[in-house]
């Protein structure tokens, strides 16, 4: 059977959907990497974390065809080992937003531009704040004080800055989209699980749908057989990408109804949902 009519691209986000707490991926899961792979079916990753990051998850040996790296900002092909394509944010937006934010005194951090992007500048704010204490704690040989004239020589990939309450967040996205028209203001949930709400700032461009549009077009791969798996805000460009699209137990309540349901990242969601469509 081509099961390619049904289903010719898979893309999953990692935290929290693919990979369960202990950062595994399930038999089940594995497994149908695996098959879907021997149908010919594109697998991709499609996950917040930087390359560096997805490689202390995923092995180099995993079953998978690309990998959507930063939200979409970079896209390696794991059959050639190169990268395919990078997005960063210009130099002069950089500056200008690195500005903004030291001027309000927010603790942030900013990442060099793919692909150098395993490494960072950090500004402590005015108030103390644990959870990017807590970043720093476990990326400190990756990062750099930045520079007390906040001004940058090159472009960069993103900024991540860090709020206790979504009223601060929306506050400084409704800013920054007033102010810039070249950047995107995404959403994430911490994935230390401590309830802070982390903003990331991406050229306009950048998006986990954007990526997998842009595989899509690579391999002729039809709209409507394009599927996808997440479980955070951070996925929805994907999930509103793609013409079948899960979001597993454990996601945010305010998205259940916008998705299909799939079991959580530890009951194997994953090929769950697969299955639903294959079989």
């Amino acid at each position: 059977m081509d099961y390619r009519k049904k289903i010719g691209l898979v893309a999953t986000d990692l935290d929290g959907t693919l990979l369960r707490r202990d950062h595994t991926i399930s038999k089940e899961d594995w497994e149908m990497l695996e098959f879907l792979g021997e149908h010919d079916i594109i697998r991709v990753v499609a996950t917040g974390r930087n390359f560096r990051k997805v490689k202390e998850v995923i092995p180099d040996h995993a079953p998978f065809d690309y990998v959507a790296f930063s939200s979409g900002a970079g896209i390696y092909d794991c059959r050639t080992n190169e990268l395919l394509y990078k997005q960063n944010i210009p130099q002069d937006t950089v500056n200008t937003i690195v500005a903004q934010l030291m001027d309000k005194r927010l603790n942030f951090y900013l990442f060099r531009g793919i692909p150098e992007n395993s490494y960072c500048w950090y500004y402590r704010g005015e108030t103390i704040c644990a959870e990017f204490e807590r970043y720093y704690a476990n990326h400190h040989e990756y990062a750099s004080l930045l520079p007390d004239s906040g001004k940058l020589d090159d472009d960069a990939c993103q900024f991540l800055v860090i709020f206790e309450t979504t009223a601060e967040y929306l506050q400084l996205k409704h800013e920054l989209e007033e102010h810039f028209d070249d950047i995107k203001v995404l959403r994430a949930t911490s994935p230390l699980e401590t309830g802070y709400v982390w903003m990331e700032i991406f050229h306009k461009e950048v998006s986990k749908g954007n990526a997998i549009k842009y595989i899509c077009d690579l391999h002729k791969v039809p709209h409507q057989s394009t599927f996808s798996i997440g479980n955070d805000y951070n996925d929805t460009e994907l999930l509103d990408f793609t013409s079948i699209s899960y979001l597993v137990e454990n996601g945010p309540e305010d998205m259940k109804p916008k998705y299909l349901k799939a079991p959580s990242n530890e009951e194997s969601g994953f090929s769950y949902s697969i299955k639903n469509h294959l079989f």
